[in-house]
């Protein structure tokens, strides 16, 4: 299971049935640290585990929604009871809405609030207090290219995202002083499920890959490594930070 930079610790990843979320826990996991899966989806959740466990890591299944206040406060309790003292938190769970500000409702303003902004926010008081206990924490919030800029229909994405960016700075300073670092990342065009009616529309997919300086979309696979040097000792000097991983998206 890899050079175990992580062995020891636990960590709980959320949105992690597919996606970025995915790539990061299986990564975590083959690293060393017991990972706790978390997100709606209870079957795609499973798999996950499954394919950690056959490698021979640790790893268990949580279905829960993040902007519930109720279901993360299970959360917070299964895993401690299940894994032990989360040490590291990776706040990945997030949701997009491409429509005109006008076409927006409020239902669907607060379910992206909810899922991309108050999430973070629940799971992080939640898992605090044990990273206090343990003098130890790595938090890691998935920001996006969208926290520094954005494009057109994007409102309710691109403002959770700037609201999660200042988040993560506000904890960083708060929590330094109980060697718990906070930092984000911000992805750019990956290939990933959320993204799957841009990958689907010839014309769409082109106009992208037109604005990504690398020619191609990111793969899911190019966020694991960054993700586990953010959670070993080797960044224990970076905190409050955004790390971008876009292709030179924003360079331009």
């Amino acid at each position: 299971m890899g050079s175990a930079l992580l062995k020891g610790k636990v960590a709980v990843v959320s949105g992690a049935s597919k996606g970025l979320g995915r790539e990061m826990a299986i990564s975590l996991a083959a690293e060393g640290a017991a990972v706790a899966l978390v997100s709606r989806n209870g079957d795609l959740l499973k798999t996950v585990a499954d394919e950690i466990q056959v490698k021979g890591g640790r790893a268990e299944a949580l279905s829960a929604d993040v902007s519930d206040e109720g279901s993360v406060a299970g959360v917070a309790q299964a895993v401690r009871e299940k894994l032990g003292v989360c040490e590291i938190l990776v706040n990945n769970a997030g949701i997009n809405n491409r429509k005109p500000i006008d076409e927006f409702t409020l239902a669907e303003w607060e379910q992206i609030v909810g899922i991309n902004l108050t999430g973070p926010f629940l799971m992080s008081r939640a898992f605090v207090p044990g990273m206090k206990e343990k003098k130890f924490g790595r938090i890691i919030n998935m920001t996006s290219i969208m926290s520094h800029v954005s494009i057109a229909n994007r409102a309710g994405y691109s403002a959770t995202k700037a609201g999660l960016l200042g988040m993560t700075k506000a904890l960083a300073l708060e929590l330094a002083p109980h060697n718990i670092t906070v930092n984000g990342i911000s992805p750019g065009p990956f290939a990933t499920e959320m993204n799957k009616p841009l990958l689907e529309d010839p014309e769409k997919d082109s106009q992208f890959l037109m604005r990504i300086p690398l020619g191609r979309w990111g793969q899911p696979a190019d966020i694991g490594a960054l993700a586990v040097y953010l959670c070993s000792e080797a960044a224990s000097f970076v905190t409050g930070t955004d790390i971008v991983i876009d292709g030179g998206w924003t360079a331009q």
